[in-house]
């Protein structure tokens, strides 16, 4: 099985075609809903998905949230979590 190359902070990615992020007031939380299913994802979650769905790259995200939360060691973090993100098909990197 052939791997993925590493996400860089040079690469954007976008959510996948299929599913779609939002509020949900019943879940009282943002919420990834896709054919299957559907993910309650938590604040930290949350705020990574859609500043690096909304950023032109992953190092604006992660740029933006370093500013947002005053810590300068996000960066390995929200790259974990996003290569966590892809592998379970929720991004992809934008081609």
């Amino acid at each position: 099985m052939e791997t993925e190359t590493p996400l860089k902070l040079d690469d954007a990615v976008e959510l996948n075609p299929t599913h779609h992020f939002r509020w949900e007031e019943p879940q009282r939380a943002h919420v990834l809903l896709y054919p299957e299913g559907i993910v309650k994802l938590n604040e930290t979650a949350a705020a990574i998905i859609e500043a690096a769905a909304g950023a032109p790259s992953i190092g604006d995200a992660v740029a933006v949230l370093v500013a947002r939360y005053q810590h300068d060691d996000l960066e390995p973090k929200i790259i974990a979590f996003l290569e966590d993100a892809r592998a379970k098909g929720w991004i992809r990197v934008k081609s």
